[in-house]
This record gives structure tokens, C-alpha cells and sequence, in this order.
């Protein structure tokens, strides 16, 4: 996949858009700051249809706010380990007045999830993926290392998604 754009939002997040040939489905990846170092080198490396945006996001209203924006097929969250599920996970109500332009609060409670990475065993709280799933949007947890591998499978799962 082709990097085409960077942005930052209204959050504060750093945002890029990555695409693909023709056709395919989108699909979100979202990555906190110590984990993004190699992602675009690693989406770049996908060879896939359709569009892959990355979100660089501190707390949870931003990947929320991404994920509606996007409306991807799936969502790709990157953290130190892989997870295959996880419980239902509560997060504090805080304000956040120090990122990007716009003070917001956030918290709430979130569901368990499955993840859609069938290579995965381990199961552990992941706030990200419960925030993902309690929007009805498909969610797997990796490793900067797999992501590529991670999602290229997935498309290759997926009807028309490779």
C-alpha cells in the first residue's frame, strides 16, 4: 500500500491514509505513540486492495471518532501483545484538555470482545479493542512486528479483500 496523506485531527491524533489497488474494502489501524515507530513501513509493505488509514491516538475518543469516520471493515489495534479476546474493561470518566484543540471527556463502559485473528491464544484486557467493539466493528489485537502479517490475512479472509 501507497502512502498518500498525513494529517493530524481535531484530537491531536496524527492520521495517515495508505492505499491500495483498486476496489477492497478500508480498513483502520490504531496505534499508541510508542508503538508507531515502524507501522507505515509495515502497512507499506501490504500488498492489498482498497485503503488502510492509521491513527496515532492517545486515550479512546480519538479511535472512536476515527472509527466512525472511517467506517472500516476492520480495525487493527497495535499493542505489546497479541490478544485473541479480552473482558469487559470500565475506564475512568476524565477530561482531556492537553491534546489538540479540543478539551473533551472521556471514559465509559466497554464490552468484552472477540478478536478476528485466529492465530492469537492469549486473552487480556485491551481498552481499544472493547471501545472498537462496543461499535459493532470487527477488532483484532497485535504486535507492531505482525502487523503486516496480521493484516494480510485477514484480507486474505476476507471476500474481495486482497
Amino acid at each position: 500500500m501507497q502512502h498518500t496523506r498525513t494529517w493530524s485531527d481535531v484530537y491531536g491524533s496524527a492520521r495517515a491514509l495508505f492505499e491500495g489497488r483498486a476496489g477492497g474494502h478500508a480498513w483502520l489501524i490504531a496505534a499508541p505513540p510508542e508503538l508507531a515507530g515502524e507501522l507505515a513501513a509495515a502497512i507499506a509493505g501490504v500488498d492489498g486492495k482498497g485503503h488502510a488509514a492509521l491513527i496515532v491516538y492517545e486515550g479512546l475518543t480519538p479511535l472512536l471518532a476515527a472509527v466512525q469516520e472511517e467506517r472500516p471493515r476492520g480495525v487493527i489495534v497495535v499493542a505489546d501483545t497479541a490478544l485473541a479476546g479480552g473482558p469487559a474493561v470500565s475506564v475512568p470518566d476524565t477530561l482531556v484538555e492537553d491534546a489538540g484543540d479540543l478539551p473533551y471527556r472521556e471514559g465509559g463502559e466497554f464490552p468484552a470482545w472477540t478478536g478476528e485473528d485466529t492465530s492469537a491464544d492469549a486473552q487480556g484486557e485491551c481498552p481499544a479493542a472493547s471501545a472498537v467493539a462496543g461499535l459493532g466493528v470487527p477488532v483484532t489485537v497485535t504486535t507492531p512486528a505482525a502487523l503486516t502479517a496480521t493484516m494480510t490475512a485477514w484480507m486474505d479472509r476476507t471476500p474481495h479483500g486482497r
